[in-house]
């Protein structure tokens, strides 16, 4: 139909004009018109995913890496069904999305045709806007630049997130679109408000720690990871250590940046009667013991020695940290989470899973600002891990990596598909300890019968990786001896294209070795307090 071809013609104009540059689309008839109108389109880069959850994973990597939401685009059904999980980390981590589900019109639903559920308010609370503006109406065309500028506006707002725009469609769905509705004039097609200026706040006076990232200059001591990218004087690493043993205790601690993976983190903020004011867009408060939350915040002047208390500390624990995994027998996952960051290329970009990887990378490694770190800890899930990265790869153009379990592997592997026709420089990095490494740090690798752990937490699976990663045309290396590990992981990014390292670990070994490394940083810092 004319109506529809057009008012797809439209929408996809508005968001040309307002700086949408990708979609991934998911193959199915229903959406037919909107693939078409994306597909015109030489500004935007059309992505096909065959699986609707790699899809909207990538899309999501798209904007977590760019800022700017990508498209992603699924026909009617079941198949809509499985968006849910990216646009729940999009809104739980502020990441803009743009969701366009295809769906049947009115006179279909309700009546048993195919490929037909209810798709109302789909997703919940979490979308910032839904809207369903029904079947293409010429009567409503002024309106669809309005609808398309919306969405975007919605989307990367304050704070951003995901918006659902659920589009039926009728019979015939291929058509020749008509004149397209003027647009606005000038750059922008359309003006966001720009927000409210966020509340500051004064810290009181006493000895202040920040955790997470920078906020009110420099003098305070700064405990960070990876993921917040900082170095310098005042930066604190190998944080989760540290707090299991130091006897140093805060009168005021600011929580900026993303929230660390460490249970022990943040249980020692919440235990520590300190006054605790997070900097945050979102209310973020899971241990209800904050006492502010604030857009900014305003520190008093710096107490030198509560800064170099903290700086002996970092400095004791690094060295402990250091003399473990710089130089291994072995190759454990704590030295490749560490050794895959400081082997990365200049300007580069890194996805790290949920799970134990991003705690290894968290505890381990020394932060490099060169490179972006990225982890989907929004809900805190594995969904999703390479379909992320191969999003970040594609909106930043830079050699990128990714560090995974294999079950996180498994669980995306659909993503693998077409994966070397992507254009893509990736990296894939898996710690291949033959199931779910995390449950055996929990209370029930001690209290639950040894084949009952294994069958429902451990989960071994038998997969041979190489030959999996095989199947998609993508080449391996297996990594036994720790010293080839960096050497290989300069040569896949430099090499470019799409390469796998794997490196085999074993679950109970890996306790040991985190074991290992809590008792060095206990006597080090030990050593260092007397």
């Amino acid at each position: 139909m004319t109506a529809q071809a057009t008012f797809c013609a439209t929408v996809v104009d508005e968001w040309v004009r307002a700086g949408v540059t990708h979609a991934v689309i998911a193959p199915g008839s229903r959406s037919t018109p909107l693939a078409l109108a994306l597909a015109a389109r030489p500004e935007i880069r059309v992505h096909v995913f065959h699986d609707e959850r790699a899809a909207a994973f990538c899309a999501l990597g798209i904007g977590l890496a760019s800022g700017v939401p990508a498209i992603v685009l699924t026909t009617s059904g079941t198949a809509s069904t499985h968006l849910h999980a990216a646009v729940v980390e999009s809104d739980l981590a502020c990441v803009p999305l743009l969701v366009c589900t295809a769906d049947r019109p009115p006179e279909l639903r309700d009546v048993g045709a195919p490929q037909t559920i209810d798709q109302t308010n789909l997703y919940g609370r979490a979308p910032r806007w839904y809207f369903d503006p029904g079947v293409a109406d010429v009567a409503m065309r002024d309106s669809w630049r309005s609808i398309a500028g919306r969405a975007v506006a919605v989307a990367i707002g304050d704070p951003p997130g995901p918006v659902h725009l659920n589009l039926p469609f009728r019979d015939p769905l291929v058509g020749d679109p008509g004149p397209l509705p003027a647009g606005r004039k000038g750059e922008a097609p359309w003006v966001v408000s720009e927000p409210s200026r966020p509340s500051i706040v004064d810290a009181p006076a006493g000895r202040t720690l920040v955790i997470g990232s920078w906020v009110g200059g420099s003098g305070f001591p700064v405990l960070t990871d990876a993921r917040c990218g900082i170095e310098g004087p005042c930066a604190i690493h190998h944080v989760d250590a540290i707090l299991r043993h130091t006897t140093l205790r805060p009168e005021v601690v600011v929580r900026a940046g993303p929230q660390p993976a460490s249970r022990i983190v943040n249980e020692w903020v919440a235990a520590s009667g300190a006054h605790e004011i997070v900097v945050s867009p979102t209310w973020r408060d899971p241990s209800h013991t904050a006492a502010q939350i604030a857009g900014g915040v305003k520190l008093g002047a710096p107490d030198d020695r509560w800064m170099a208390q903290w700086r002996a500390a970092g400095d004791a624990a690094s060295a402990a940290v250091g003399e473990i995994l710089d130089d291994p027998a072995t190759a454990t996952e704590p030295f490749v989470a560490r050794a895959l960051l400081r082997s990365m290329l200049v300007d580069s970009e890194l996805v790290v899973a949920s799970s134990m990887p991003v705690r290894d990378l968290e505890w381990y490694a020394i932060p490099r600002p060169e490179v972006r770190v990225h982890a989907n800890r929004g809900a805190n899930g594995i969904d999703g891990t390479i379909s992320t990265a191969i999003g970040v790869a594609v909106a930043s153009r830079r050699p990128t990596a990714v560090l995974l379990g294999d079950v996180a592997f498994l669980h995306d592997s659909t993503a693998l598909i077409g994966i070397k026709q992507r254009g893509i420089d990736l990296t894939i990095v898996v710690i291949d300890n033959d199931g779910g490494g995390i449950f055996s740090f929990l209370p029930q690798a001690t209290a639950i019968e040894g084949h009952t752990f294994e069958q429902l937490f451990g989960t071994p699976h038998g997969v041979r990786l190489e030959e999996l990663a095989a199947a998609h045309g993508i080449a391996s290396l297996t990594i036994e001896d720790p010293a080839a590990f960096a050497p290989a992981i300069q040569s896949t990014m430099t090499s470019g294209g799409v390469w796998m390292v794997v490196v085999r670990t074993d679950r109970a070994e890996n306790v040991k070795v985190h074991q290992q490394l809590n008792d060095a940083v206990a006597q080090a810092l030990g050593a260092n307090e007397g």
